[in-house]
């Protein structure tokens, strides 16, 4: 008797026609986080190297929100955590004499992230077909004033800070199917970290990796080759609008994506 088949992958047409959300992760995925604050650095600090300070600050990052799920810190938003992240690197790269308003106005850096250069155009490509919102671990306030700084064409901002929960809890993924009333499997998160895409998955989403080798700078790339699991795997967010068959700029939505928002 033959081993049962494995169940076929869908294909990106299939995955089209059952997903309606589009969930982003926004550090890394959407914006470039290390080039943005290298750039900072070198307008403001120039004789710090802003790429070590860019990877130290982020390096903070996690194990910042593992102790406030542990229990260790009351919920705490990222921008806070950002500003504790920051006051333990400063004396690293000799700003320690940096005053409150200076350290203030370098914390909002995260406010002012650049996009990948695909990044618009892909989402409002994929805006065209789907429901596109933020899934970031970013508190309200810094993905609102980034989206309308960088020009990222959201539906809507959705953040660990609405499920007090950060992601991979999956209290953040499942929230974003119980605030549109869709299953788990018509939301499709769209990342450039496989931990989180596998948290995702790990809760019926569909996944999509975004390729991002440059995240951490040109002279750290990262190994972005495909791995199992995820169901779409694209070079940028505009190669993902065509594989999804989201319409071009220039086109006009067929009936069948516009049928799907006439409820």
């Amino acid at each position: 008797m033959s081993e049962p088949s494995e169940p076929l992958q869908p294909t990106a047409r299939q995955l089209a026609d059952s997903v309606q959300v589009l969930a982003f992760d926004i550090f890394g995925t959407v914006v470039d986080w290390h080039g943005s604050i290298v750039r900072e650095m070198r307008a403001l600090y120039p004789d710090v190297d802003g790429a070590a300070f860019a990877r130290a600050w982020r390096a903070g990052y996690a194990p910042a929100m593992a102790r406030v799920m542990r229990g260790e810190q009351p919920w705490t938003l990222i921008d806070a955590l950002h500003r504790q992240i920051l006051d333990q690197v400063l004396p690293a790269f000799g700003l320690a004499h940096l005053d409150e308003p200076a350290r203030a106005h370098l914390n909002r850096v995260w406010h002012r992230l650049t996009p990948w250069p695909d990044s618009v155009a892909g989402l409002q490509q994929l805006k065209r077909r789907f429901i596109i919102v933020t899934l970031s671990n970013g508190n309200v306030n810094l993905l609102t004033r980034m989206a309308k700084r960088a020009g990222l064409p959201w539906d809507a901002v959705l953040s660990a800070e609405v499920f007090r929960a950060y992601k991979p809890d999956p209290a953040a993924y499942l929230g974003v199917a119980r605030t549109f009333d869709v299953p788990p499997e018509a939301v499709m998160l769209v990342a450039a970290h496989h931990d989180d895409l596998a948290g995702a998955r790990a809760c019926g989403l569909r996944t999509a990796y975004i390729e991002r080798p440059h995240e951490f700078g040109a002279d750290q790339p990262k190994e972005v080759s495909p791995q199992p699991g995820n169901d779409l795997h694209a070079a940028s967010l505009t190669a993902l609008a065509q594989q999804l068959g989201a319409p071009a700029p220039d086109a006009t939505p067929d009936a069948d994506n516009r049928a799907a928002w006439n409820t």
